[in-house]
């Protein structure tokens, strides 16, 4: 596994550490929305919910969809998790440079640990706050996700399969536990299929976009598999789909397809509000991997999408299994629709 360079801006040996990174946090906060900055004067619990609601409806189609199926007393629970995710990811991606997302992560970081000692200051840890409480939810998935983000920031490549899921563990089985938290499951088995759901859907979304990822110099297609099928990141950078890339995809696709029906089960194991996010975010995932193969594996000339028709589509069988569950991903046999 090899990782990124850390390139520091300022190298001034004299300079103190904490002006050092004052300077980054400053520069860093300059690259993103003045809203995301931390507040003067702490907003209250409703200014605190309508900031993060605001985020949520205006930055993601499909959250918002999703949160139609929603009992409306979870609603602001799920916009302040969200608002916590979005926030951190751009602390990450949009900032431009790694030793400023660093120092901003960090900050972001110590933020969390003050929400949890009732110091909330940002819109975000305010309404997270009464989510927290409401729901008792541990600090640990919070953390988990700055972990990956950290990581964006210095590991480029991965060496085995085993090692990029190592990096879904934290970028997004932490969503998952997120959501049983916050629906009030808190067992084991129910995060074992979450995180084989998780995971799967971070699989897609990476062979979805592996020139994409290139461009920011990430490959997440694990090096011992590119090697073993004759892949290089010259090929990649190329943008030509060669026999060999094809059949490398062809086998990232059916692993992460294997993924989603190890998750199955889980929508018939909660409630029927739940379960239509859960069958439709595992629907569009699946659709996902659907796509690529259409494109038979080219994801390089071009980045394989599903239409607006195909994803009302999608979310009318979700709906229809939450009347009838026969209808549901999962309850036929092999994991598929009766």
């Amino acid at each position: 596994m090899s990782t990124a360079a850390l390139h520091p801006e300022n190298t001034e040996p004299t300079r103190p550490e904490g002006n050092i990174n004052e300077d980054l946090i400053a520069r860093g906060w300059a690259a993103l929305p003045a809203s995301y900055r931390i507040p003067e004067k702490s907003p209250s619990l409703q200014e605190a919910r309508d900031w993060c609601k605001h985020l949520a409806e205006t930055h993601y189609e499909n959250f918002h969809v999703a949160t139609w199926f929603l009992p409306e007393r979870l609603r602001p629970h799920f916009h302040a998790i969200y608002a916590y995710c979005r926030v951190s990811d751009d602390l990450g991606d949009e900032v431009g440079n790694t030793q400023q997302s660093l120092a901003l992560l960090d900050l972001w970081g110590r933020e969390l640990d003050a929400c949890y000692e009732g110091r909330a200051r940002h819109p975000v840890f305010v309404a997270l706050a009464e989510t927290i409480r409401a729901c008792s939810i541990p600090k640990e998935p919070f953390a988990d996700l700055l972990t990956a983000f950290r990581q964006d920031q210095v590991v480029t490549r991965y060496a085995t399969m085993q090692d990029v899921l190592g990096y879904c563990r934290y970028s997004a089985n932490p969503v998952g536990h997120l959501v049983l938290y916050t629906c009030g499951y808190t067992d084991e088995e129910r995060f074992r299929l979450s995180d084989a759901t998780c995971s799967a859907l971070q699989l897609a979304n990476f062979w979805q976009d592996v020139r994409v990822d290139f461009a920011k110099d990430r490959v997440y297609l694990p090096q011992d598999e590119m090697q073993r099928f004759g892949v290089t990141d010259a090929a990649i950078e190329k943008g030509i789909a060669t026999s060999e890339f094809r059949a490398l995809l062809k086998h990232e696709v059916e692993f992460a397809r294997s993924l989603f029906l190890q998750g199955l089960p889980l929508i018939n194991m909660v409630d029927r509000d739940l379960a239509v996010d859960l069958d439709l975010f595992s629907r569009g995932g699946l659709e996902i991997l659907n796509a690529i193969e259409r494109e038979d594996y080219d994801v390089l000339s071009a980045r394989p999408a599903i239409s607006k028709r195909t994803k009302l589509s999608l979310a009318l069988r979700a709906v229809s299994g939450k009347f009838l569950p026969f209808l549901r991903l999962g309850a036929g046999p092999k994991g598929k629709a009766a």
